[in-house]
């Protein structure tokens, strides 16, 4: 029992790392009907972008604002560049996931072939570690988790109460009255990638931050508790995906602790597999089904 309650904290810290990368996932699907597996390379880039000012002396805040702009300008690039070519040329969601799974692979040996396969460390500051119970969390996992926690009601703001917010959700509900609305949904979509490309970029620079060492796997190793959270969720719901990654990020590391920690995207896996067959639209499903991407 202890152990189970021990790994409550680790979930925690888990989940908030995961729900940066879900609603990044998810926001960009609710869009433009596109699952970007290509979001654990602009992570993974974040990585290594972090890690470079990092040792040149830039302090984790800088860190974690240069891999958010870095993480938006990627995101931004592989849309406009790669994927809306394909959509020009009238390819279909399921060819556009293929697409973006070659993508992640070209990424992922790009990143090899430039840094190697060692494992590398980000400078972090030595903090206090406070205990509840059997909990024990440090001072940089509590800022990780108020990180998420401050993005994630950012842009839950801005969704709910903005001008661009309406226009995202009427665009993500349907593009094609939106625009015949006036809504100018060119422009929506970019900088809806732009948004998804900071929180990706985040949730890379804190998956270095969180973790003792990482290479250039690592941030796919998030891919699958990602996904899991964002089809739990109801993929192309940004508040759904934070549900889920609090589900999957506590239920992943309380059942690695209680079983074997190498099982922990075992579990992962095994959620969104049971997710698929049992709730398949997940826990907060879309009101409208779209079945082309948007360009």
């Amino acid at each position: 029992m202890n152990i189970a309650i021990a790994a409550l904290g680790f979930g925690i810290v888990t989940a908030a790392i995961l729900s940066l990368g879900a609603v990044g996932f998810t926001l960009q699907y609710g869009v433009t009907n596109v699952l970007n597996l290509a979001i654990a390379g602009v992570m993974s880039g974040a990585e290594y972008v972090s890690l470079e000012i990092n040792r040149h002396g830039a302090n984790i805040w800088l860190t974690i604002a240069v891999g958010a702009v870095f993480g938006a300008v990627a995101s931004y690039a592989l849309n406009r560049f790669i994927y809306m070519p394909f959509i020009r040329r009238g390819v279909r969601a399921f060819a556009m996931v293929i697409i973006s799974l070659a993508v992640w692979t070209i990424i992922q040996y790009v990143v090899l072939a430039i840094v190697g396969p060692g494992y590398s460390s980000l400078r972090v500051p030595v903090t206090h570690t406070y205990s509840l119970g059997a909990i024990r969390i440090t001072g940089t996992q509590i800022s990780v988790v108020l990180i998420a926690i401050v993005a994630l009601l950012a842009l839950e703001a801005t969704l709910r109460f903005t001008l661009f917010g309406k226009a995202i959700r009427a665009t993500a509900t349907n593009a094609p009255l939106a625009r015949a609305s006036g809504v100018n949904v060119g422009r929506v979509i970019d900088l809806t990638w732009l948004i998804s490309g900071v929180f990706s970029g985040i949730a890379g620079v804190v998956i270095a931050i969180t973790v003792s060492s990482f290479s250039y796997s690592t941030a796919g190793d998030f891919l699958v508790p990602l996904i899991a959270a964002a089809i739990l969720g109801g993929v192309g719901r940004p508040l759904g995906a934070m549900v889920g990654a609090l589900i999957v990020g506590v239920v992943s590391e309380v059942g690695a602790a209680l079983t074997n920690p190498s099982y922990k995207n075992v579990i992962a896996f095994a959620m969104l597999g049971i997710v698929l067959v049992v709730r398949p639209s997940g826990l907060f499903p879309e009101r409208v089904q779209r079945k082309d991407v948007v360009l």
